[in-house]
C-alpha cells in the first residue's frame, strides 16, 4: 500500500542534527551513538526507511526553528535568519531532487501523476514525493513576500509552532492574530496557499478560520478529548474542520498519545500504535466516516524512539497502523483513504491546476 505522510521534518533533521537521511536508519543511529546528550533517542526516519515502509509521498517542511542542549526548540534571535534558515533547507530538497531521491509535487497533475505511478510499481526505486510545507511563520518577513515563498514551491503554511509567532499564537500561549495576521492569511487566500492550523492557539485558530477562505488542513494533530491539552484538538474544532473539508494527520509523539505522559521520564511500553488508532478512531465518529482522517506522523519532531510507540521501530512500520484498523472492522476503501487516499483527493482538489 502506498503511504502518505503529512508532516515530516526532513530538510531540518538533515542540516540541525547534521543526518545523512539517505543512510539507513540502522547506520545513522549507529552513527549518533558518539554524540551523547546532544540528538534525541535512537532516530525513527530517513529517505531509505520511508522507501522500505512505501511512503511515497510526504508534506515536507522547512522549520525556522533551533534546537540547543538547553533547551529544546529555541526561536533565530532574527526573523532574517530564520528567513535564510528556510532558504538553506530549500535548497537540501532540490538537491534531492536533482539527485533523482525526492520529486517536487507543486501541482494537481503532478500530484495525480506521481501518485499513479506509485500504485502501479514496486520496485522501490522511484522518487518520494513531496509537497512543501513552512511550520511557523518567522521566514515571512511581511505578508508581501507571501508571493515570493508561493514561487520557490511553498504550497503550505502553519502560522505557529510553539510560542508566539510573528501573526499569531500557538501551542503554549494563549491569544488571537496578531497585527499583520489577518493580513497574511489573505495574501496566502490570493495566491492560492493553504492553511495548516497545527499548533494555532484556539483563539488564534477561530480568528484564522473566519479570516482564511481557503482549503485548511490539520498536518499533525490529535483529538484533546483523549489527551488534554493544548496542542490537541477540540472536539469543536474537529467538527470545524470536517466541515471545511480538512484532513487531520494523526501525530505519533508519544505525549500527544496517551494521558500523562512526561516527556524524558515516561517509558515507551505506556504507548503503542493502538494509541494511534484510538485518535483517528475518535475523528472518524465524530464525522460519521472516515474521510477526513490520514497520518501525519512528525517522527523526526526532534524526538526518537524514545517518545515513539513501542511496537515502531522506524517509519518503515507504518503499515502496522493499517492491520490494526483492519482488526478494528474498517472496510479495505477506509483503510485505503486513512493511509494515503484522503490527503491525496485533499490536494488533487487543492493544490493549483
Amino acid at each position: 500500500m502506498l503511504i502518505f505522510d503529512a508532516h515530516l521534518d526532513m530538510a531540518w533533521n538533515a542540516l540541525e542534527w547534521n543526518r545523512n537521511l539517505e543512510w539507513p536508519v540502522a547506520r545513522i543511529r549507529e552513527f549518533e551513538k558518539q554524540f551523547k546528550d546532544i540528538v534525541p533517542g535512537p532516530n525513527t526516519v530517513s529517505w531509505d526507511a520511508l522507501r522500505q515502509g512505501r511512503v511515497g509521498i510526504t508534506v515536507s517542511t522547512l522549520l525556522p526553528r533551533l534546537h540547543r542542549r538547553d533547551k529544546v526548540l529555541t526561536h533565530y534571535h532574527s526573523r532574517e535568519a530564520a528567513y535564510a534558515a528556510c532558504y538553506g533547507q530549500l535548497a537540501y530538497y532540490k538537491a534531492l531532487v536533482a539527485k533523482g531521491v525526492l520529486r517536487e509535487i507543486p501541482d494537481r497533475r503532478t500530484l495525480k501523476a506521481h501518485i499513479a505511478e506509485w500504485e502501479q510499481d514496486t520496485s522501490g526505486t522511484l522518487p518520494i514525493g513531496y509537497i512543501l510545507s513552512m511550520e511557523g511563520s518567522p521566514s515571512i518577513l511581511s505578508p508581501a513576500q507571501i508571493g515570493e515563498w508561493f514561487d520557490a514551491g511553498l504550497r503550505i503554511l502553519g502560522p505557529s509552532h510553539y510560542g508566539i509567532s510573528p501573526y499569531s499564537h500557538g501551542t503554549g500561549s494563549e491569544g488571537g492574530l496578531l497585527a499583520e495576521g489577518p493580513a497574511l492569511l489573505r495574501e496566502m487566500d490570493r495566491v492560492g496557499m493553504l492553511l495548516d492550523v497545527t499548533h494555532l492557539a484556539d483563539q488564534s485558530f477561530w480568528e484564522a478560520l473566519d479570516v482564511f477562505q481557503g482549503p485548511v488542513l490539520a498536518s499533525h494533530h490529535n483529538c484533546r478529548a483523549l489527551v488534554p491539552a493544548d496542542r490537541q484538538l477540540a472536539d469543536d474544532q474537529i467538527k470545524a474542520l470536517i466541515a471545511r473539508g480538512a484532513v487531520i494527520g494523526a501525530a505519533f509523539d508519544a505525549w500527544m498519545l496517551t494521558p500523562g505522559w512526561t516527556i524524558g521520564v515516561t517509558q515507551p511500553d505506556h504507548c503503542t500504535l493502538e494509541n494511534v488508532v484510538d485518535h483517528i478512531d475518535h475523528i472518524c465518529q465524530l464525522a460519521g466516516n472516515a474521510r477526513h482522517s490520514g497520518l501525519g506522523t512528525d517522527l523526526d519532531g526532534g524526538f526518537g524512539k524514545e517518545q515513539t510507540p513501542k511496537d515502531l521501530d522506524t517509519i518503515a512500520d507504518l503499515p502496522k497502523v493499517a492491520d490494526i484498523l483492519a482488526r478494528r472492522g474498517y472496510a479495505q476503501a477506509d483503510i485505503d483513504g486513512i493511509m494515503y487516499q484522503n490527503f491525496a483527493r485533499f490536494f488533487e482538489r487543492s493544490l493549483p491546476e
